[in-house]
Formats: structure tokens, C-alpha cells, sequence
């Protein structure tokens, strides 16, 4: 219940956006046997968002956005809370639910603009509606969630790492960005791009967000669970974006070992039951997509 509350937001452990999910009787953009369902239907995701975080933060502008427009110091699990909304719905919501879900991103991203230090004493405009940025945010949760999957979870993604990127792929469209990479190969080179751009680094704005990212302020308990799924994002790390985060790993085959056995228990004690997918699928049985 803990666990559900620090991910919700909500007191009583049921995320707001369960009825959203629940509501209508049309078909999303993925079933159950979809990679997307699978691999954010599964505890991986915990070290993934962090993993991405750290991702993300390499790049000024994005950086920038979330440093100027974010209220991540103030009201971090806030901010949790409205990324895995929008996670969520696009995952398992219908149609309608996921168009309306990235209008309320879109209106978002509308507000986020400034100034941002490109190199040197130079500056740049930024706007979150911009598609190299959608870009960089997109590729960082997709490269996240799938190194996450693969190196701390069980399950098997359905036809593999390319599926779950082409799927994945068209969960941006509504939020207007397309031409994303649609397999592993285009992946690599997307982010090699980045690279190949020198437009990635880690500076003191960085760093202190880096700094948050290692330490938030969360509840006790939660903080315990917490210093390994970190550790464990590190160790997923590209290791040329772990050396630009400035970021070191110890005893990589103990994290993995212990962040799957952790992975394993935090699902034995939350149950095998998810609310979201329950929904989802009775939705899905509603529209005739899938058989009861």
C-alpha cells in the first residue's frame, strides 16, 4: 500500500487515472500480448524512469525545461505522479483516453520555453514542443524501460527488443512527433546522433539534478528500496553516458542479483493483480478486441 501511495499520489494507492483507463468500451493503441504492455506492465519500470532521469539530464535544453518549469524539488513524487499518468494512459487507456492525455501534455509543453546554455558564453532558445527535444525525451524512456526489462526482469518481451520499439514508437504521435526510431538499430544511432553532436553533457545544473535524482526526499521506507534501484539504473547505464554523468558502479553482478530478487519480492507483495491492467482488459473484452 505504501508502494502505491508513493506512486499514485493518491491515500488510498488507487492512481486517479484508473477510471480513465476503465472508461468507454473502444480499443487503445496495444493489447496483452503487446511488448508495451508487457514490459510497463512490469516492476523493471522502477529502475527504468529513474534510469531515464539521468538520461534526460544530459541534455542542456531538456534540462533546462525541468530546471526552470518543473516543480521536481517542490513536489518531486508530484511530479512521478504525472509521468506515469501519462505513461499509463497511452499504455492501457482507449484511444479517446490517450488523445486526451497528450492534449493535456501538449498544453503543458506549450509553457515550457527559455533560454538555455548551448556552448560557452553562447545561448539558445528552447520550447518543449520542439521535436529534437520530444525526441531526446523519447528515446531516453525507450532505451531506459527496454535495458531495464531486459537485464531485471523475468518475462520475455513479446518478438523482442524491435517490437517494443516500433510499438512504442506510436505513442508519441498524438503528442505530434514522428520519424522515431522503430527498432534497435535505429535506436543506437539516434542516440549516437546525440553523441556525434557534442550536444550532451553534464554540467554543475547537471549535476545537481543528477544530485536530487540519487537523493529525493522520500519516506523511510521507500528511501531503503530506493538506494538500490538507483544503484541499479547506474549499472544499466551506456557506460558513455555513465562516464558523462560522472557516475562509477561497484559490484555490478551483486546490484543486478539483488535488484531482481528485490523486483521479485515488491511483486509478491503487491500481488500479481494490477488494477490498471484489469481495466484495461475489461475495456479491451467490452470493444471486442480480445475474448473474455
Amino acid at each position: 500500500m505504501r508502494l502505491r501511495r508513493l506512486l499514485s499520489g493518491a491515500p488510498d494507492g488507487v492512481p486517479p487515472w484508473l477510471e480513465v483507463i476503465a472508461a468507454g468500451d473502444g480499443p487503445g493503441l496495444y493489447t496483452p500480448d503487446s511488448a508495451p504492455w508487457l514490459v510497463h506492465g512490469d516492476l523493471g519500470t522502477l529502475v527504468g524512469g529513474i534510469r531515464a532521469l539521468l538520461v534526460q539530464a544530459l541534455h542542456p535544453a531538456t534540462l533546462a525545461g525541468v530546471a526552470d518549469h518543473s516543480r521536481y524539488e517542490a513536489d518531486p513524487l508530484g511530479r512521478l505522479a504525472g509521468t506515469i499518468r501519462w505513461l499509463t494512459v497511452t499504455t492501457f487507456g482507449s484511444l479517446e483516453a490517450i488523445e486526451r492525455e497528450a492534449s493535456r501534455v501538449n498544453r503543458l509543453h506549450d509553457r515550457v520555453t527559455g533560454e538555455y546554455s548551448s556552448t560557452g558564453t553562447s545561448t539558445a532558445r528552447y520550447s518543449a514542443r520542439d521535436p529534437q527535444l520530444l525526441l531526446w525525451v523519447h528515446i531516453a524512456f525507450m532505451d531506459s524501460f527496454l535495458s531495464c526489462h531486459q537485464l531485471y526482469c523475468d518475462a520475455e518481451i513479446p518478438s523482442g527488443a524491435d517490437a517494443y520499439i516500433e510499438q512504442w514508437a506510436r505513442s508519441v504521435e498524438p503528442l505530434g512527433l514522428t520519424g522515431v526510431p522503430t527498432n534497435q538499430r535505429e535506436l543506437d544511432l539516434a542516440l549516437a546522433e546525440f553523441e556525434r553532436q557534442q550536444i550532451l553533457r553534464c554540467d554543475d545544473r547537471a549535476a545537481r539534478v543528477v544530485g536530487f535524482i540519487r537523493n529525493p526526499p522520500l519516506p523511510w521506507v521507500a528511501r531503503q528500496v530506493y538506494r538500490l534501484l538507483f544503484a541499479a539504473a547506474v549499472v544499466s547505464l551506456r557506460p558513455q553516458h555513465r562516464a558523462l554523468l560522472g557516475l562509477t558502479t561497484r559490484a555490478e553482478r551483486l546490484v543486478i542479483w539483488a535488484t531482481r530478487a528485490s523486483l521479485r519480492t515488491i511483486r509478491a507483495i503487491i500481488g500479481p493483480e494490477s488494477p490498471i491492467e484489469e481495466a484495461g482488459r475489461a475495456r479491451l473484452v467490452r470493444a471486442g478486441v480480445i475474448a473474455a
